[in-house]
């Protein structure tokens, strides 16, 4: 005979039990409202990243994106989420998240049909690099910039161009090169001319060297060349620079550094 403590305690147990079942429907409920996506197919998932990006919204387009893809690891829908995400994050002002996605993309899917236009995306964000708002105002040169970025962007290109020589994206790729190349000799040349307004002349020949040999084409070898003939100048270096002399009045005979010297026009937002 059961007692009657075992009786009372039954409607208990079945009172909790009802607790625990509507505490579990409501954060269900509660779960799905602040999930909305929480039965979405990996199609629609797509659907819907499609539609924000072509709203422009894409904040929106990543995180489908990207529930897409950790929902649905194994699909094909999962490949290309993986193959846009990382335009969409560099259209969304991220571009240090846009490389890692390319990057990843590249190690996962090396023999992916469209792994050329994973390369080029990457060279075009480094390309791009936002340069914030002063240099936005000021029109800053590429070649007054950290170059960090500009050598990636090169190596990037010139693996798309190198591997991919077929690839639709080749003929830009290579004006872009074209253009990077001229920039980072530049760069170097702005560092050789700011060793030689310091006074550092052996410093400054070394790098003006360095930007002739490693970019003998680009535009910023005149000026390198000059700044060769200033420092053995001023080194007391007088055989050296007649050779740089030399090789001055050969390729660029009506050099204006000849009159003008190495003074530079600073621009207005330079406060220093």
């Amino acid at each position: 005979m059961r007692s009657l403590a075992a009786f009372g305690r039954r409607p208990a147990f079945f009172l909790l039990a009802l607790l625990a079942a509507l505490a579990l429907a409501g954060c269900s409920s509660l779960s799905e409202q602040a999930d909305p996506t929480a039965g979405w197919s990996a199609g629609r998932l797509y659907a819907e990243a499609k539609e924000a990006q072509t709203d422009g919204n894409w904040e929106e387009a990543a995180k489908h994106l990207e529930k897409l893809e950790s929902r649905f690891p194994y699909g094909r829908f999962a490949q290309q989420a993986q193959l846009e995400l990382g335009y969409v994050y560099w259209k969304s002002g991220e571009p240090g998240s846009a490389l890692a996605a390319c990057d990843r993309f590249i190690k996962l899917h090396p023999n992916h049909p469209a792994i050329d236009y994973v390369y080029y995306l990457k060279g075009l964000i480094n390309f791009n690099e936002d340069l914030g708002l002063l240099g936005y105002i000021s029109e800053q040169n590429l070649a007054e910039r950290d170059p960090k970025a500009a050598r990636e962007a090169f190596e990037s290109l010139r693996e798309l161009t190198t591997r991919f020589p077929d690839s639709k994206y080749v003929p830009d790729a290579i004006q872009r090169m074209e253009y990077l190349i001229n920039a980072l000799a530049q760069q170097d040349v702005n560092v050789a001319h700011y060793y030689i307004r310091r006074g550092a002349y052996i410093a400054a020949a070394n790098r003006a060297q360095y930007a002739i040999k490693t970019y003998p084409r680009a535009p910023a070898v005149e000026e390198a060349l000059f700044i060769l003939i200033t420092a053995y100048d001023q080194l007391g270096l007088t055989d050296l620079r007649d050779d740089a002399d030399r090789v001055l009045r050969q390729n660029f005979p009506s050099s204006r550094f000849y009159e003008t010297g190495l003074e530079r026009k600073s621009a207005w937002w330079k406060l220093w």
